[in-house]
């Protein structure tokens, strides 16, 4: 990813992981959606706000590449890099990466649209600073 990627830094806590001492695989979405909801933040968008004036952003995808796991008490960061790619699309590329050896962890496409009143999809103007 370029140098122009959100990136957010984080810290294992040890609620995080499993019996074998390793971040459960289901918190690792806890991890990219936060850190799409500050890239949000950072581009001047709210997510409680832009769901209140009725743009409502749903997943209709997400896929996950585990290649490394984490730890109680590793330092991470994750990016995101959004793209438009089709008329209704909005994907985040993904990267999760342990720090300070900067080790790809975990590598993730997820595919999101925004759903009008009629819960049809479609891209509404606030998404565009996204981009």
């Amino acid at each position: 990813m370029d140098a122009a990627v959100f990136s957010l830094e984080m810290k294992v806590r040890d609620y995080e992981c499993d019996m074998q001492g390793i971040v459960n695989n289901a918190v690792y979405q806890n991890y990219l959606e936060w850190a799409r909801h500050e890239y949000l933040l950072s581009r001047g968008l709210s997510f409680a706000e832009l769901t209140g004036q009725g743009v409502i952003i749903v997943i209709t995808r997400a896929e996950l590449d585990y290649r490394l796991s984490l730890q109680a008490g590793d330092s991470f960061e994750v990016t995101v890099k959004a793209s438009h790619p089709s008329r209704v699309r909005l994907v985040f590329e993904q990267e999760i990466r342990r720090q300070p050896t900067a080790e790809l962890m975990l590598e993730a496409r997820i595919t999101a649209t925004a759903v009008n009143q009629r819960k049809r999809p479609y891209f509404p103007d606030e998404l565009k600073a996204l981009l």
